[in-house]
């Protein structure tokens, strides 16, 4: 038996610990089933380095498809190519309104302890406007992940690599030909960029991007194909949000709209540190979901009440049998 592994199944035992332990076990119970996972992810996972575990998770196929908010997207790409310009803030607690606007000054965003700055924001815009633009002038459109995977296809880029690219999850994805999905894309940094892009003329309209309901659509058809095989697929959520509650959505789509005869999602998990409440989704508890036909009454449901970036990497862990 690995040591993480000996480590959660001796001292997990109760509360949260033991949910986040039985999540990690029926995660690989699915896979050893020959089964498949979809991991949403909401957050600042990218910023806070979820990649160093993740991308091993995709490399050695325990990830299958992935949804995350667009800022989770461009900011592992941030990440990947301006890690080392990046200002850790250990005492962001005490920020004062005026250490904010200075924060601001010297152009660096704030992501809870960690500022992302402004360059490397504007530098990965300056290489996707040209792809933006070629898409937009020749009608192909192409999903927001599609032009990132275009930009890592450049041979150029990867001496400005800052970070060992074995830890960065888009690359990984790439690498696997993973399917990213982002709804809400222009709820994001590069999102914002686009619209300014568009506005200036320089992208020629808005085509350029393929619509969130061609997103949905793409999903339910990844969806029926492994289940058409008999595969099981999970879904693993970090966070809630969009990129939840958009993915999980292409279960119940399939079954109540387009009545498709497809299975529910046979495995579900939540980290979430939102308070249990029926009011709202990140805080809803898997039972709920039952009645929006997304689970079954026996389908594996587990919320774990905790921090992303402490659960997320032990559950990673224990699945990979470090």
């Amino acid at each position: 038996m690995t040591h993480m592994t000996a480590f959660m199944d001796k001292h997990f035992r109760h509360f949260n610990a033991r949910e986040t332990r039985d999540a990690a076990r029926a995660y690989k119970h699915l896979l050893s089933e020959g089964g498949q996972m979809f991991v949403a992810i909401a957050g600042a996972m990218s910023t806070a380095e979820l990649g160093i575990s993740l991308s091993e998770m995709i490399r050695r196929d325990k990830v299958h498809g992935i949804c995350c908010t667009a800022a989770n997207l461009e900011e592992e790409i941030f990440n990947l190519f301006a890690h080392d310009e990046y200002v850790m803030v250990p005492n962001y607690r005490d920020l004062s309104p005026d250490d904010e606007r200075e924060l601001l000054d010297r152009k660096l965003n704030r992501v809870t302890d960690t500022c992302i700055p402004e360059s490397v924001m504007l530098e990965t815009e300056g290489i996707l406007i040209d792809l933006w633009s070629e898409a937009a002038s020749r009608k192909e459109p192409k999903f927001p992940y599609e032009f990132i995977y275009a930009l890592l296809d450049r041979k150029e880029l990867r001496e400005h690599y800052r970070i060992p690219p074995e830890h960065c999850w888009v690359l990984a994805a790439k690498e696997k030909s993973l399917p990213i999905f982002t709804p809400g894309f222009e709820d994001s940094t590069l999102g914002s960029m686009f619209c300014s892009e568009v506005a200036r003329g320089r992208v020629e309209g808005h085509h350029a991007i393929r619509y969130g309901t061609e997103q949905l659509s793409t999903l339910g058809d990844w969806y029926v194909e492994r289940t058409e095989k008999h595969i099981p697929v999970g879904f693993f959520q970090i966070g809630g949000g969009i990129a939840g509650d958009f993915s999980i959505s292409a279960v119940p789509m399939l079954i109540q709209d387009y009545k498709k005869d497809v299975p529910y999602w046979a495995y579900f998990a939540q980290i979430s540190d939102s308070t249990t409440s029926y009011g709202s989704y990140s805080g809803a508890v898997p039972n709920e979901k039952i009645t929006w036909a997304k689970v079954d009454v026996d389908t594996p449901k587990f919320m774990i009440n905790s921090d992303a970036s402490i659960v997320a990497p032990l559950i990673f862990a224990y699945v990979l049998g470090e």
